[in-house]
């Protein structure tokens, strides 16, 4: 039988990541549509009418991630990038 020894504390850290930027997370879920082969400017706004979270894909995390920002906070990132000066 092995011999552990428990009585020793050991150190577990977990790096925690980076939060994406809105702009990101919007080009993140664009890539994802696109690689499923859908119209990503159609499955976005889609999803900014409806809130309905099925116009995004899952592949890689994407239906999470735009969750994570409320449509109007998508909006706002548009129109910041539509009439940047």
């Amino acid at each position: 039988m092995e011999n552990t020894n428990f009585s020793k504390t050991v150190k577990f850290s977990v790096e925690k990541e980076k939060p994406m930027s809105p702009r990101e997370l919007i080009l993140s879920v664009h890539r994802a549509l696109k690689e499923k082969g859908y119209n990503p400017i159609s499955q976005i706004v889609g999803y900014i009418m409806s809130g309905d979270p099925s116009y995004i894909t899952a592949h890689n995390g994407a239906r999470t991630l735009i969750q994570k920002l409320e449509t109007d906070e998508i909006l706002e990132e548009l129109v910041k990038f539509y009439v940047a000066e």
